[in-house]
């Protein structure tokens, strides 16, 4: 690592059009990175975080007029500018299928445009939408919002454009360069960039014209992350200026962030399991003693943004996070990079009135791997008419699909040729090998199928249970 790796970096970035506030952004980052400054936080040096409201409980004290004001005056704002490269997709993540739906297909992107469209006729609410894009989901977003004639709105932006920033070298911090694919020598600068690019689009002058106070921020693969007038209401009641919604960890939760009180400054702090000291990694994993964690599900008072990012020259100082990857993700022999990104809710330290919200499980239904959306296609959800996805009580079978023939998407799709199998009587599900199902397959129980080591078939109609597919001698 070297100054004239930092000076490559920024050249490049001056030469591809990047804002002086996008470049300091990054400047910042790669120092940090440079000085390893990414910290510990110690459980010694904090406290559990555990009193908390709970949503439900809200429900039954939450004046529906103060709750529908609070709607009326917030913005959504989705982040979409992944791509889903873990499941070997090259578009827009949103723009992948996730549920059939009255004989349609439905993206991701249409059960957002679907549940904002839906409220705002029910409830006679603006509700504007922005979508936050990267640099490559933006035209293909646009193109899908443009064609849909129930989404109308003109003097709120559909679009701000994430930064983006180079990828750095690995071994000596200089910027990568990629000839088989140029665009993959750039990369989006994480979900905390949000700030600075609200910042530097002036969507939030936008906005505050309009009288919206409050701003909702989510990701787009989130589809519990709808429109709730009660959630805005008890954002408003409260008068914090920054508010998390956090969900109950299972065992299943257990990598994901949480929130910690600092001992010193008594301040909510966002810890990510790659911030926890492998000393305290059983603490930090106890579901007992931190039962909470982050959904990424954020509410900003826009004004109290706006004060903390004139304060900090438009960009938050949130903690720096280094992601080493591949410049190619899919090739396991091109170039180690790093990618300096920071973590939206480690914004929640620098408000002085913050504040958790525990929600239920239904707005948290996060697709991050094929596992995942083995589930959302499954026949334990139903859609409703206002694109809310119901289940009867959101505890899910775990779902283990062996990564060699199921961790692509086009792979995944080729082995389930009709629809994923109903799971609605199975209490987990692992398929070792490479299966494909037929139409109308039902898996019960602890349901498994070992590696024949060979291509195999479940027939149209069968059951699978914990013994692989059932016989059928009674017949």
């Amino acid at each position: 690592m070297s100054a004239q790796g930092l000076q490559a970096a920024v050249d490049k970035m001056r030469a591809n059009g990047m804002s002086d506030v996008a470049i300091t952004s990054f400047e910042h980052l790669y120092r940090s990175w440079e000085k390893n400054d990414s910290t510990w936080i110690r459980e010694a040096d904090v406290t559990p975080f555990a009193d908390v409201t709970c949503l439900s409980d809200v429900h039954n004290s939450m004046d529906s007029d103060f709750a529908l004001e609070a709607l009326s005056q917030t913005a959504f704002l989705k982040l979409n500018g992944g791509l889903g490269t873990s499941m070997g997709l090259s578009k827009a993540k949103s723009l992948l299928p996730v549920r059939m739906h009255k004989g349609k297909n439905l993206r991701f992107i249409d059960v957002i445009l679907g549940q904002v469209t839906s409220t705002r006729h029910k409830l006679g609410v603006d509700l504007p939408l922005t979508f936050m894009n990267s640099f490559r989901t933006s035209k293909d977003t646009l193109s899908v919002v443009h064609r849909n004639h129930h989404f109308v709105q003109d003097e709120v932006p559909v679009e701000i454009l994430q930064h983006q920033e180079p990828k750095v070298l690995l071994e000596n911090g200089e910027p990568v360069t990629w000839e088989a694919n140029p665009e993959l020598e750039w990369c989006p600068s994480g979900h905390g960039d949000v700030y600075c690019t609200l910042n530097d689009s002036g969507i939030l002058d936008i906005l505050s014209a309009r009288g919206i106070k409050y701003l909702f921020i989510s990701n787009s693969d989130n589809l519990g992350a709808r429109p709730s007038s009660t959630v805005a209401g008890y954002f408003a009641q409260t008068g914090a200026e920054f508010m998390v919604e956090v969900a109950q960890k299972t065992s299943a939760d257990i990598k994901g962030g949480h929130f910690v009180v600092d001992k010193v400054t008594g301040r909510l702090v966002l810890r990510e399991m790659s911030q926890v000291h492998p000393d305290d990694r059983a603490d930090a994993t106890n579901i007992s003693k931190h039962p909470y964690f982050n959904t990424n599900n954020i509410w900003v008072r826009i004004d109290a943004l706006k004060e903390k990012l004139a304060k900090y020259d438009g960009i938050l100082p949130l903690p720096l996070i280094s992601n080493n990857k591949h410049v190619d993700p899919t090739n396991p022999n091109s170039p180690e990079v790093v990618q300096l990104e920071t973590a939206m809710g480690a914004a929640v330290s620098l408000f002085d009135h913050s504040t958790c919200l525990k929600v239920d499980r239904p707005r948290f239904l996060p697709v991050k791997t094929t596992n995942d959306l083995f589930i959302m296609r499954s026949d334990r959800f139903h859609m409703t008419d206002t694109y809310e996805m119901e289940d009867g009580n959101y505890i899910f079978p775990s779902v283990d699909l062996d990564e060699r023939y199921y961790k692509n998407i086009d792979s995944f799709n080729e082995r389930f040729p009709y629809s994923v199998p109903s799971i609605a009587a199975a209490n987990s599900v692992s398929v070792q090998g490479d299966w494909t199902f037929g139409r109308g397959v039902s898996f019960f129980g602890d349901a498994r199928l070992d590696d024949e080591e060979k291509p195999s078939y479940v027939p149209n109609g069968e059951f699978v249970g914990p013994s692989g597919v059932e016989p059928d001698d009674w017949r």
